[in-house]
């Protein structure tokens, strides 16, 4: 029988705002349309995995505010199977929510962001107890204060939060965000030793382990990658290491083998937006640990899930069913 797969962390509410152009402090910027979605760890990766799969049993753990936007997070949650008992209720507390900019003609965006009841979920509000599942994915380190808070023995509340559901003969797996901070390596670490699985993009990576992953060129070097990869096993991380960008996907496994998968080449006019578009990847690489693919399969799957995203200017309209994620790649695979 299956467990299934839990995702915990930061939850969110998008609102997709389509601009014309990003502009200089002071100028003005046309929104030519705005949507309205679920954002955050939590809701775009576990939604992306009910839409991938809608067999795979699923629990949420987060926050939220006891508002008109939380209760949109938890009907979509629903709607889509997922278990929502884990999840908080704030009393006078916003649900989360970010403005997501993004220019019409080129997909790129810019966040700004509410942490809202996000500052309020904390280790004390997760039931252990009620975690029986054979995954455990969390995040965003870095965009969780009461976790991210430093511990005596563990070093983070994150750190002390994986390695006990890790106790419990649970898999784990955490997902970061990309911000300036001085002690990014030194937060992330601290959790990296009770990580069976990362999977995160190249600029976290290379904060992870203060290693650039660009040449001098300005692009992405493999051979980088690949060294970062050897880092995060050496800080602790058990099975897998899985890198994504814009130009594709990576993964090493703990017997140092080095995998790699180039994007989907997308015809003009296909891509709507990127929001979400590494939580996508992240819900195909997940889905495909869970299922146990080869890792050359898996990161097909991830690298075509997250095209899916890019179809639409939200987090989880764009993605479909594994077997349309299979064709979608089998469509634009580059050559």
């Amino acid at each position: 029988m299956e467990r299934g797969i839990a995702i915990a962390g930061t939850i969110t509410v998008d609102y997709n705002k389509v601009i014309d152009r990003y502009v200089e402090k002071g100028m003005l910027s046309n929104i030519l349309a705005c949507t309205r979605g679920v954002g955050g760890c939590v809701t775009n990766t576990i939604v992306n995995l009910a839409k991938i799969d809608s067999s795979v049993p699923l629990y949420a753990y987060g926050g939220i505010g006891n508002d008109e936007n939380g209760e949109f997070i938890l009907n979509i949650l629903k709607e889509h199977g997922v278990d929502t008992q884990g999840i908080k209720i704030y009393d006078g507390e916003l649900t989360a929510f970010t403005d997501c900019m993004t220019v019409e003609s080129t997909g790129e965006r810019t966040f700004f962001f509410a942490k809202g009841a996000n500052r309020r979920f904390s280790y004390e509000d997760i039931d252990f107890d009620s975690i029986n599942t054979d995954m455990f994915h969390m995040g965003y380190a870095l965009l969780m204060e009461p976790f991210d808070k430093e511990d005596p023995e563990y070093g983070t509340v994150l750190a002390r939060t994986l390695a006990k559901v890790q106790s419990k003969g649970i898999k784990t797996s955490m997902d970061l965000v990309s911000v300036d901070d001085e002690k990014y390596s030194k937060i992330v670490q601290a959790s990296m030793k009770y990580c069976n699985y990362i999977i995160i993009n190249e600029i976290e990576a290379g904060k992870s382990v203060n290693i650039s992953p660009f040449g001098p060129d300005g692009k992405i070097d493999e051979n980088l990658i690949r060294k970062i990869c050897e880092k995060i096993f050496e800080v602790g991380v058990k099975d897998l290491v899985v890198i994504h960008a814009p130009q594709g996907g990576w993964a090493m496994t703990s017997d140092m083998k080095f995998y790699s998968t180039p994007s989907l080449k997308l015809p003009p006019g296909y891509i709507k937006g990127s929001v979400g578009a590494g939580d996508a990847f992240c819900a195909g690489m997940l889905y495909s640990i869970y299922k146990e693919f080869p890792i050359e399969e898996s990161l097909k799957i991830a690298c075509a899930a997250a095209a899916c995203n890019l179809s639409e200017v939200d987090s989880i309209s764009g993605m479909k069913n594994i077997e349309e994620i299979r064709k979608l790649y089998e469509k634009y695979k580059a050559e």
